[in-house]
């Protein structure tokens, strides 16, 4: 394969992605841009929000292919300049611990032989990106049982998470236990209505916490999000419900509202945690949209991809 120098590749890597699985991936890569014969090089994120940096900075001196190695953050963060810019691509090598973006792209959560050889294919769709405040998502972002969860796991919003697994486990089934809904008033297409809601996705994907299919009928470039809200729940309804959500299955409860939007607007009385693409942040209110075409994305056409080609 010919080296075009005007198609400059840079790897942006999160270090400490997977449990510091990404930073393992460095000298795999090398080896890759030396058996591609692409022009590229790798760097590491020193902290939150510099892969945000990086991106700009490679953006800004000609870099035609932005790819992050972590996790469904380290890919928000690099995307964040690169918004609406036709003259990009951007990729993931996933390794992070959920992974949920990359299922959009018909990827697995790890690469073998075969996936570096088909990234380096070079096949590329358009994919849409969300919005919430001053702030994009790229999977989804959710309010709830899961956004609780998430807020136990947190130093403080946005920073490291604390505890092994074993924590992790005990705050999912104390949450699930003693979680109490909040109200909310929700604004769609023209309409306002009051609700208490268990949990309340918005997404452009399908997949969450490396497994639960909350948005099971996405598709990442119809310039619609999903919105998936399961109401209040006693104990019994919890545990029924959450075993049907793995395969999508949930939907069809009467419990849940499913829905198809171009933008909405919530509002709480008080503060309350969301996540966005897996990170943690805090608001009241939130003006939720859609940016139809936002990224230029390497895809898998020989996987299950979840998008229009």
């Amino acid at each position: 394969m010919r080296k075009d120098k005007e198609e400059k590749w840079i790897f942006i890597i999160n270090p400490t992605a997977g449990n510091g699985f990404a930073k393992t991936l460095v000298p795999g890569i090398e080896e890759m841009i030396k058996k591609y014969n692409i022009d590229g090089e790798c760097v590491l994120t020193e902290k939150s929000g510099h892969a945000t940096d990086l991106a700009r900075h490679f953006l800004e001196i000609g870099y035609k292919y932005i790819i992050g190695v972590g996790g469904d953050g380290t890919l928000n963060e690099i995307a964040r300049p690169l918004i609406n810019r036709k003259d990009v691509t951007i990729g993931i090598i996933p390794a992070g611990t959920g992974n949920d973006f990359i299922q959009i792209l018909g990827f697995p959560g790890r690469f073998t032989p075969k996936e570096w050889d088909i990234f380096f294919g070079r096949n590329v769709s358009t994919l849409d990106a969300g919005t919430v405040n001053d702030m994009i998502f790229l999977n989804g972002m959710g309010l709830g049982f899961d956004a609780q969860v998430a807020s136990e796991n947190y130093t403080e919003p946005g920073k490291v998470k604390k505890g092994g697994k074993n924590k992790y486990l005990w705050h999912i089934i104390k949450t699930l236990l003693f979680f109490r809904e909040k109200r909310m008033t929700v604004t769609a297409d023209h309409t306002s209505y009051k609700s208490d809601c268990f949990i309340n996705t918005i997404a452009i994907g399908r997949r969450f916490a490396g497994g639960f299919f909350l948005t099971p009928e996405a598709v990442a470039n119809d310039g619609l999000l999903d919105v998936c809200m399961i109401k209040r729940l006693n104990l019994f309804q919890r545990f029924r419900l959450l075993l049907k959500v793995p395969e999508g299955r949930h939907i069809t409860n009467n419990k849940v509202i499913y829905y198809k939007t171009a933008a909405l607007q919530l509002e709480f009385e008080k503060e309350v945690p969301f996540h966005v693409d897996g990170e943690l942040f805090y608001s009241k209110e939130f003006n939720v949209g859609i940016i139809p075409g936002a990224l230029t994305t390497i895809y898998n056409p020989d996987g299950d991809h979840f998008f229009r080609k």
